[in-house]
């Protein structure tokens, strides 16, 4: 259904992440040395990259081209900086140090995790979820606890949302959401089984199905009303650690949009939480 272009103003690595899916075998394997090495890359010439991954030129330019680039200069120019812009975390060896260098590279990658939204998505998504009568959240793995998050945090402003744990339970509760709901499906790879078949439940229900996940076209992009691409922290944490770090920062921000819906209705919301926590952690505070 919606199929967001790829964000002119992110990152080679971001980029990667959210189309590699759809990239053919040989535009992959460019893709892939570009991620894996990038310091190579920026001193090769495109026949050189063909050469290294035993492909034709022409897959290099594809490549380029199919990461947004018009073709593999600007793809070079576009690494060089990016990689410059790395250079400037490096804090020093020893556990602080490494771990203060992790931690600035998360933050600026963070920054671009909005790099590959698109606004009309986004907009549309917030209205759907701020008028629907019924907001249920959905999924599985990696992703639920991000999935939980969300719902709680809409709840606490106003805006009641449900979520169920168990997989077969939520392909019965969204194939009993009505044309006045939505469904809110997190997936980071828009493939986990359960989640699309939760979500083609939703939508036979004739819902409103809002995906937020890190790749462009996926299984579940294709069934989705409103497709939010939040680009991972970095696509090795995404490969390596399967890393939600992006997508948690990106739902604290969403309900706040959301709440800016409700106005007046999230304040009250918020202030009856802050009650209920005074009351709560009251007695433990010394």
């Amino acid at each position: 259904m919606a199929e967001p272009p790829v964000g002119s103003g992110a990152p080679i690595t971001v980029r990667v992440a959210a189309v590699r899916n759809t990239l053919q075998p040989t535009e992959r394997r460019v893709a892939d040395l570009i991620v894996s090495e990038p310091e190579l890359v920026v001193e090769l010439t495109a026949q050189q990259v063909a050469d290294r991954v035993g492909v034709a030129r022409s897959s290099v330019v594809r490549a380029s081209q199919s990461l947004g680039y018009r073709g593999y200069p600007q793809l070079r120019m576009a690494l060089a900086g990016e990689l410059g812009a790395h250079d400037s975390f490096d804090h020093g060896e020893g556990a602080i140090g490494r771990l203060r260098t992790v931690m600035d590279r998360t933050a600026r990658a963070l920054n671009n995790s909005t790099s590959l939204l698109d606004v009309d998505e986004l907009e549309g998504a917030i209205d759907l979820i701020a008028r629907a009568r019924r907001v249920f959240v959905v999924a599985n793995g990696l992703s639920a606890s991000v999935a939980s998050n969300l719902a709680t945090r809409l709840t606490s402003i106003g805006r009641s949302a449900e979520i169920v744990p168990d997989a077969v339970s939520q392909q019965i509760a969204a194939r009993q959401l009505t044309p006045d709901d939505v469904c809110v499906v997190v997936s980071g790879t828009g493939t986990n089984e359960f989640s699309l078949r939760t979500a083609a439940a939703a939508v036979s229900a004739g819902a409103n199905v809002i995906a937020i996940t890190s790749f462009q076209k996926s299984d579940l992009t294709g069934l989705a009303h409103r497709v939010l691409v939040v680009a991972p922290a970095s696509f090795r944490d995404e490969l390596e650690h399967y890393s939600r770090v992006a997508q948690a920062a990106f739902v604290e921000a969403l309900v706040d949009l959301v709440a800016e819906v409700f106005a007046d209705r999230a304040q009250h919301a918020r202030g009856l939480v802050l009650e209920i926590l005074s009351d709560n952690l009251g007695d433990t505070i010394s």
